[in-house]
């Protein structure tokens, strides 16, 4: 049995989707386990550029099983345009599965996220995903087999939607849906994806039994968890590596490894504590020079040093067994690269990362200050080839995390890829 729990390890962001890429060619399947079009991947194939947000990267491989888990946020629309998007490049998409237990974003959902997200000043992407998680936890929201085999879903259906609008109209004081005009939008989606729709939990379980390789594909990164991030400036699901079982109805029996995604820097989007964060030409430059701008919104990300103490608690919420370190060549110009191994706080020095966004916001990182490489590493293959400097940084990840790196990418190709063990 081969099955890997694929988690970001910071505020998302950490180049998962390449990743992912990289291992779904000796993949059977691939699942996505939470989140929704929030979220977004990168993946460039020769001179091709590929961003999905809902569909998993290894679509882009034909004999590749690709799962849309049940705990995945389904905008059914962007689902759609991915699909053309995809189609139109060429691409074979037979080899999509949805879960028919996923909850679906709704128009309302979307409409509702902009207005709130004015009070709460969360930094949303304003897709519709918290309020659609609100609404299946509330045990008033509608899933795709609720569409396609429910005799009960129109009268449902309308009667959510006047209840929303009632909250639009004399809360917000903004004009509500055509419950008609919505619900044959939403049944003419369902049915245009029908021919994807299964129990996803059977078929992955029934992969595993078979002995093939599952990875399963977390969006997002540990501290936009729900239960275990920088509270309230998180995402709306687990994207810990617990979720994989909750999002993909597996057993924790069945996980092998848990590869944690690990920038060789620290970015996060949106508002919050970020206590490495760079206000100067350092950050600027690795903005720049890592493209640093979200794949889902094209906002600039706050970039920083790279946090060990979040890599710890990312260690112990998710069980890591491994680290794909991503984005070295970033810190290629460097004379000298800094690593924060905890925080003082109020004089008290700090191990561990605090639950207190209140004492989070007023740490000042402790570094450790390594010598940069100074040179060009996106060619290079092997990694007894990198610069010792370069090793020497990794090394030190591995001794402040307690956890061994198996790749290493030096660039956004496939082909940058070091591998130091095979997690398939």
């Amino acid at each position: 049995m081969s099955a890997v729990v694929l988690v970001g390890s910071q505020w998302g962001d950490e180049g998962k989707g390449k990743i992912t890429d990289f291992l779904a060619e000796k993949a059977d399947c691939v699942v996505r386990y939470q989140g929704g079009s929030n979220a977004g991947h990168t993946v460039e194939v020769a001179q091709e550029k590929f961003m999905l947000h809902l569909i998993p990267s290894g679509i882009l491989y034909p004999k590749t099983t690709c799962v849309i888990g049940n705990g995945v946020a389904v905008d059914m629309e962007k689902v759609i345009s991915e699909l053309k998007g995809l189609q139109g490049r060429g691409i074979d998409t037979s080899n999509l599965k949805i879960s028919s237990r996923a909850p679906l974003v709704l128009p309302y959902h979307k409409k509702i996220d902009a207005i709130e997200d004015q009070y709460k000043k969360i930094g949303t992407t304003q897709r519709g995903i918290g309020p659609a998680y609100t609404d299946k936890i509330s045990r008033v929201g509608f899933r795709l087999c609720d569409i396609l085999y429910d005799s009960t879903f129109p009268a449902r259906f309308k009667a959510e939607v006047e209840h929303k609008n009632q909250i639009l109209e004399k809360v917000y004081g903004e004009p509500g849906f055509n419950a008609e005009e919505i619900i044959t939008q939403v049944m003419e989606q369902a049915y245009s994806l029908e021919k994807y729709v299964t129990d996803t939990s059977k078929l992955v379980n029934d992969t595993i039994k078979a002995g093939q390789k599952v990875l399963f594909e977390g969006a997002q990164g540990t501290l936009l968890d729900i239960d275990h991030g920088t509270y309230p400036y998180v995402t709306s699901s687990n994207p810990t590596a617990g979720g994989a079982c909750l999002g993909a109805g597996v057993g924790p029996t069945s996980i092998s490894r848990v590869l944690g995604v690990v920038k060789a820097y620290t970015t996060r989007v949106g508002e919050g504590p970020f206590p490495t964060e760079l206000l100067d030409t350092d950050g600027e430059q690795l903005r720049q020079k890592g493209a640093e701008f979200g794949t889902t919104t094209g906002r600039a990300r706050r970039c920083g040093w790279l946090d060990a103490v979040i890599l710890r608690y990312a260690v112990r919420v998710n069980g890591l067994t491994d680290l794909a370190i991503t984005k070295l060549d970033v810190l290629d110009s460097f004379d000298r690269v800094k690593i924060c191994v905890a925080y003082r706080y109020k004089g008290k020095l700090l191990q561990e990362f605090p639950d207190n966004l209140a004492i989070l916001n007023d740490c000042v990182p402790e570094y450790i200050e390594m010598a940069g490489w100074q040179q060009d590493i996106s060619n290079i293959e092997n990694y007894q080839d990198l610069p010792p400097q370069a090793q020497d940084y990794i090394a030190k990840i591995e001794e402040l995390t307690g956890v061994k790196q198996a790749l290493l990418a030096v660039g956004p190709k496939r082909s940058q890829t070091i591998v130091t063990d095979h997690l398939f």
